[in-house]
């Protein structure tokens, strides 16, 4: 499984207003490890970067003046993402600049060339309702180093969403793979033969169904519809 830790970082707030990417950066994990392929890219906006903006990410006027703008590295992007699933910190956002400037270029928009994407933010908010769920808050609860991250660089915000996601979805992951470890473990056993035993069938009760069902919906949530025990219950 193909995934790109991607992140953005742009002149502005808003893309009605006519902000633009600055930095693009998207990380490689295969199998939820770190491959160390990236691709990252400055780009020159053709507009000046808003100074509340440069204080966010550091990023000044200078530093991308001599930069390819975006028509020139388009293709690159749309090659690099292609067919991976995408994990985005508040994807709207990022997703609002790309397609964006995708569309000013006659390309499609982001959907089309990738699998899925993985919206950290919103699981987040599912996981941790009322709590805050900014990627520093996120960090800090999940005890991450951000030590040398002085500001919001997209290049770094990529490497700490990877063990952000990590840890969202860790729950999950240990389910399948406990699942996986008693399948092996039960293979080659004989089936019990349970003829003129006297057993006693206990049946949960329609209470303790739907509570079961409801943990397994948010399960469903997290992994982006990839909960094989909801579809399992719902049959029983």
């Amino acid at each position: 499984m193909r995934q790109l830790i991607l992140d953005t970082e742009t002149t502005g707030l808003e893309v009605a207003k006519g902000h633009r990417i600055i930095e693009f950066a998207a990380v490689e994990m295969i199998d939820r490890k770190i491959t160390g392929k990236s691709l990252h890219l400055y780009i020159n906006p053709e507009r000046e970067i808003d100074p509340g903006a440069t204080k966010i990410h550091g990023i000044t006027n200078e530093d991308v003046a001599d930069k390819p703008v975006f028509s020139e590295v388009v293709g690159q992007i749309v090659d690099y993402i292609r067919d991976a699933d995408l994990v985005i910190h508040n994807a709207k956002f990022d997703l609002s600049f790309l397609n964006y400037q995708f569309n000013l270029e006659k390309y499609s928009l982001v959907d089309e060339y990738v699998n899925e994407v993985i919206d950290t933010l919103i699981m987040a908010r599912q996981k941790f309702p009322g709590s805050k769920n900014t990627l520093d808050a996120l960090c800090d609860r999940f005890r991450i180093n951000r030590d040398n991250r002085n500001f919001h660089g997209a290049l770094i915000d990529c490497h700490l969403l990877a063990d952000v996601y990590l840890e969202l979805t860790r729950d999950q992951i240990s389910l399948a793979l406990e699942g996986d470890v008693i399948q092996k473990k039960t293979d080659g056993f004989k089936k019990l033969d349970t003829n003129g035993m006297n057993l006693k069938v206990l049946h949960s009760s329609p209470e303790e169904h739907n509570l079961h069902e409801i943990y397994l919906e948010d399960l469903d949530k997290i992994s982006g519809g990839k909960c094989n025990w909801l579809n399992t219950v719902k049959k029983v």
